[in-house]
């Protein structure tokens, strides 16, 4: 009896979809996002707060001789000891504009986080199919594998009755090198795509588990590479759109800025020597709309101007490059698909059936090893040649899907 080994347990096997939620639930770039986005959210709560008080104690015009302090031959001292509140009230139109601004910063973040989170996705779709394309890369070489082990077994039977030819026979035993040297290569790309995937899932970088080797293609036919779309799909051209809104929030701060500021002044006196108590209650303003004191105001508000036509270059030329990329990629995504299904239908089925009638020939010595070796090599050489071709449709689709963002 053989002793299985404990880690020969089956492993789970994960669905995309599984992977993608976990993704965005646990990789710590998008966590980083989060404490950002609630921390100016946090900062935006203080954008209506007023200026703070401002109170003062001491003594007010008091002589430097005390013996002047004193009440003396009816007259009375002279100097007080003052007590002084001042606050500046807010403006209200100026506590909007900030507030405005500030409870917008996060918006922009929260953009920069969906099209991280985009990026995070297309990595790890890139990586699913490359461990699916291996997968079935796997299976084919060991169905391949041990045809070729038929065929070397029966050419050393032949070869002792002197039936058969040492040359095919020693090519065949060096492509079944090949093979194992192939397997040996696609096993470890395996522990790489599980260990990127375990990365992206931010957990043990060696938790074992399998892929699901089910998949979809799409059809991109249905969806419309128009401006509109990819304004209205990606995250990174909203987070542009937010920055111009941004933009114009902030000259809207700056613009209110300008505007007077109003404060009362309260100040209390005792008097010494029998001077009464006196008081002085002021109102302030201050007007920042001085010409003297306006430039730096002015002058971010003209920048601001030109840094939002900057933005908006900066998103119609987002928008021109991904359209012109997306109806290029889709036009090759289209032509890669009939690549495939040619292969499906035609090229292996007809290789398929060569290797069958060779073989059959070989079995009644009406055909050499040699021959039956070449239509073998061919048939396993576009079979890896045809996943290839279906990795190159599933990369395409991982990069259109990026494009549109879809999830």
């Amino acid at each position: 009896m053989v002793c299985q080994p404990l880690l020969s347990v089956q492993a789970q096997t994960v669905q995309l979809s599984a992977i993608l939620d976990s993704i965005q639930q646990q990789n710590p770039s998008l966590k980083m996002y989060d404490a950002d986005i609630r921390s100016m959210d946090e900062a935006a709560k203080g954008a209506r707060s007023w200026m703070p008080p401002e109170l003062g104690t001491g003594l007010w015009m008091v002589p430097y001789n005390p013996q002047l302090w004193k009440k003396m031959d009816g007259a009375t001292g002279m100097g007080q000891y003052m007590i002084s509140a001042q606050q500046m009230l807010p403006n209200k139109k100026k506590q909007d504009a900030q507030a405005g601004y500030m409870e917008a910063l996060s918006t922009v973040a929260t953009e920069k986080k969906n099209a991280s989170l985009n990026d995070l996705q297309a990595a790890a779709k890139l990586n699913y199919y490359q461990w699916l394309i291996i997968k079935k890369k796997q299976v084919i070489l060991q169905q391949n594998k041990q045809l070729l082990q038929l065929m070397i077994q029966n050419a050393e039977l032949r070869y002792k009755n002197g039936l058969e030819k040492l040359s095919a026979y020693y090519k065949a035993t060096a492509a079944l090198g090949n093979i194992e040297n192939m397997q040996i290569m696609l096993d470890n790309e395996v522990v790489q795509k599980r260990i990127t995937l375990n990365t992206l899932m931010n957990r043990d970088r060696m938790y074992n588990f399998e892929i699901d080797t089910l998949f979809t293609i799409k059809d991109f036919n249905s969806y419309s590479f128009d401006s509109t779309t990819f304004i209205a799909a990606r995250s990174d051209i909203k987070a542009v759109d937010k920055d111009i809104q941004l933009t114009y929030l902030q000259q809207q701060a700056e613009s209110a800025k300008l505007k007077p500021d109003f404060g009362v002044r309260y100040e209390h006196m005792f008097g010494f020597g029998g001077l009464p108590m006196q008081y002085t209650l002021m109102a302030m303003v201050k007007l920042p709309m001085a010409k003297w004191s306006s430039k730096m105001n002015k002058a971010n508000i003209e920048s601001l101007k030109w840094k939002a036509a900057s933005l908006n270059q900066e998103k119609q030329s987002m928008v021109n490059q991904m359209s012109g990329m997306a109806t290029g990629m889709r036009a090759e995504f289209e032509s890669k698909k009939k690549q495939v299904l040619l292969y499906q239908r035609n090229i292996i089925p007809a290789l398929q059936k060569n290797f069958q009638t060779m073989q059959l020939a070989y079995q009644q010595n009406t055909e050499e090893l040699f021959m039956l070796y070449d239509a073998w090599e061919t048939l396993n050489m576009t079979q890896l040649d045809y996943l290839d071709q279906q990795l190159q449709l599933l990369v395409m689709q991982v990069q259109l899907d990026q494009l549109l963002e879809i999830k």
